[in-house]
């Protein structure tokens, strides 16, 4: 059964895409803990990040690298924090999170953000790769 990021990956869910190429994706989170907050996964359908190939393990952290970079541009942060909990969606992902303190990498903040606001902060971070 494809997993809720599988369906995204193939267009039957709508998202705020930052990046893609033909081994990953990455796109604004729903719910952020801080505006910014990105997913990056990998096309390929894996369920847990350990599992990961090797080869593709630093490919993901490379590509990740790149929406960091573009998203710090954007949203002012200290750093982009990364975080792997991997409980959520059995897809493996990465969270991208702009913070200004180790205590911003917290689920419990997250708030559901409106399409518009997501839309319009997508194409700002686009805009800074």
């Amino acid at each position: 059964m494809p997993t809720l990021f599988t369906k995204i990956i193939q267009g039957e869910i709508p998202c705020h895409k930052l990046l893609e190429d033909e081994r990953f994706l990455s796109f604004l989170d729903i719910r952020p803990i801080n505006p910014g907050h990105a997913l990056v996964i990998p096309k390929k359908e894996i369920d847990y990040v350990f599992n990961v190939d090797d080869d593709l393990l630093k490919d993901i952290l490379i590509f990740a690298r790149q929406v960091a970079r573009a998203i710090e541009k954007t949203v002012s942060c200290k750093r982009i924090g990364i975080m792997v909990a991997g409980l959520e969606v059995p897809h493996c992902h990465f969270h991208l999170v702009p913070i200004n303190s180790v205590s911003d990498l917290n689920f419990a903040k997250a708030q559901a953000a409106s399409q518009e606001d997501l839309a319009a902060l997508a194409e700002k971070i686009r805009s800074n790769f």
